[in-house]
């Protein structure tokens, strides 16, 4: 069984920085493509960046210029930098995985962590 595991969440102020971080148990990471979602409370989940086994990336609209997604498969462990931060970034923020991107950047993932919080106020 996969475990998908995200940290670094916490309260920052508006254009600040966090660095969140999502480990996986198993053996499945160098496999598996990755990615970032947000749901912010009344609203849908939403993608915020996905990356492929390969290093390929892709952005919402959003958080293009500002975020970076980013993996080290000798730790297991996918990043998302987060800069310049505005509270309309605030939501709980989760990790999924998946043996194929289309079900990574669809929403559809296998796996998915528990999420961690991201507050940007003042």
């Amino acid at each position: 069984q996969v475990q998908l595991v995200e940290s670094g969440g916490g309260l920052v102020q508006p254009g600040g920085s966090l660095r969140l971080s999502c480990s996986a148990s198993g053996s499945i990471f160098s496999t598996a493509h990755m990615g970032w979602y947000r749901q912010a409370p009344g609203k849908q989940r939403e993608l915020v960046a996905a990356i492929t086994t390969g290093g390929g990336t892709t952005y919402a609209d959003s958080v293009k210029g500002r975020f970076a997604i980013s993996r080290d498969n000798a730790k297991s462990t996918m990043y998302l930098q987060m800069n310049s931060l505005n509270p309309e970034d605030t939501a709980v923020y989760y990790c999924t995985a998946d043996s194929l991107f289309v079900r990574v950047i669809t929403g559809a993932g296998h796996y998915w962590g528990q999420g961690t919080q991201v507050t940007v106020s003042s």
